[in-house]
């Protein structure tokens, strides 16, 4: 039995995030912002260490910093469930695989851990 895909491809907004997310790990962004800092730092003295001078890096930074934080998570609760689907798919072929492990990650924390010491001895037993 093979998953269907329902969906023709990532919406627009998940390929902004995406490409968001992409750019912002990139080197030309992380030498971007280092040059930026450094631009603002240069100009504290043109304008003599003002409260409005240090407000700009101070709101950049606040705002941009906020955006980014819904947007990593946004980027990693996708790639989670991807990542755990295909481990799923995997799990569900295997002969000798364990079914009920799918869908592992939806279970409380005391179910996950005690799973996992169960499997741990498990190995220990067949090692």
């Amino acid at each position: 039995m093979s998953a269907t895909i329902v969906d023709q491809g990532p919406s627009r907004l998940t390929q902004v995030v995406s490409s968001i997310t992409g750019w912002m790990g990139s080197m030309p962004a992380i030498i971007g912002s280092v040059v930026l800092i450094l631009v603002w730092a240069l100009t504290g003295p043109v304008f003599g260490f003002s409260d409005t001078w240090q407000l700009i890096i101070n709101t950049s930074t606040t705002i941009i910093t906020f955006n980014m934080v819904f947007v990593i998570q946004n980027t990693q609760n996708r790639d989670g469930r991807a990542i755990q689907t295909k481990l799923d798919a995997i799990l569900h072929a295997l002969d000798h695989g364990d079914d009920g492990l799918m869908g592992l990650e939806d279970e409380s924390e005391k179910a996950i851990k005690q799973i996992q010491a169960d499997i741990r001895r498990l190995a220990d037993a067949g090692s």
